[in-house]
């Protein structure tokens, strides 16, 4: 039995995923965890990673590489998404990571990372014979999926990030109903080009957005995966946490139980970007998976 990681370096948040695998397949989950760094902070108007944002990355994988020894590691692959495929300066960056902590971070196109979500969500919620749609709200992009069974119909990703759309149009603390609205216009024209394959499918989320809505939903004090996993929010209890999260300054949302204090700031787009979701796609309800990039890379790499 070998032990192995993987790694995704996303615009909002830094994962790792340690798992024992034998005969192809994970036998003990020893770590999985996020950390919240915003690396893509700025980098829709800049082009480029801030000093600060790549400093607080570089920290948390210098933390991160001091767990793959801690853990005996045998392996580990690791990724980069949107904040890395935008940004002018990812190459220096990349570079930074290489020479502080040893570390090689591939950066992938947007299909892929789709590729390895569907991976994961599939084999977790055992989505076998259903048709779905898959979609990850990432800080810098959102992936969507379009799934039958355990095939791709087609994957794509799109530039309607939480992180991007908080800096382009939630401005104001709290946020004022025009900056809202202007937000959900914009994404009412952008996410015309969803068309999902068949009527009434499977709608599934994914990411960090996703687990913190069910981590509301269900008031958790503690994070608990196994609440998580599986779980459902209708549009109408959407709607609910999205007049509370709009209604508090920035502050005020990280009294809500369950939320992150670090997501406080990019929560509202998430949510919004949800919501523009479900009502274009006509969808009352999204079940929420706690798997995502991370496990789709361990299937991928070491398990099969």
């Amino acid at each position: 039995m070998k032990t192995y990681a993987t790694i995704d370096t996303g615009s909002n948040q830094v994962l790792l995923f340690i798992a024992k695998v034998d005969d192809g397949k994970i036998k003990e989950v020893l770590l999985d965890r996020g950390e919240i760094t915003k690396l893509g902070e700025g980098v829709n108007t800049t082009g480029v990673l801030s000093e600060k944002a790549q400093e607080r990355t570089l920290k948390v994988l210098e933390g991160f590489k001091a767990l793959l020894s801690k853990y005996d590691v045998d392996n580990y692959y690791a990724v980069g998404t949107a904040a890395l495929r935008d940004a002018k300066n990812s190459k220096d960056f990349l570079e930074k990571v290489k020479e502080r902590t040893g570390l090689e971070i591939n950066v992938i196109p947007g299909e892929e990372e789709a590729r390895l979500s569907f991976m994961a969500v599939v084999g977790g919620l055992n989505l076998r014979d259903k048709e779905t749609v898959i979609i990850d709200i990432g800080g810098g992009s959102t992936e969507f999926i379009f799934g039958r069974g355990t095939k791709i119909v087609d994957r794509f990703s799109t530039q309607l990030g939480a992180l991007k759309l908080t800096e382009r149009f939630l401005k104001s603390d709290p946020v004022k109903d025009e900056e809202f609205n202007a937000m959900m216009d914009f994404l009412k024209n952008e996410l015309k080009r969803v068309n999902p394959p068949s009527k009434n499918p499977f709608l599934v989320g994914m990411g960090g957005t996703m687990t913190n809505l069910s981590a509301i939903k269900h008031k958790l004090e503690k994070y608990d995966p196994s609440v998580v996993q599986g779980s459902s929010i209708t549009l109408d209890e959407l709607n609910g946490i999205i007049d509370d999260i709009k209604s508090r300054t920035i502050e005020k949302r990280k009294e809500i139980k369950g939320l992150q204090p670090k997501r406080a700031e990019v929560i509202l787009a998430g949510t919004g970007i949800l919501k523009s979701i479900m009502e274009r796609i006509g969808a009352d309800k999204i079940t929420i998976s706690d798997m995502g990039l991370r496990h789709g890379l361990m299937f991928d790499k070491f398990c099969s």
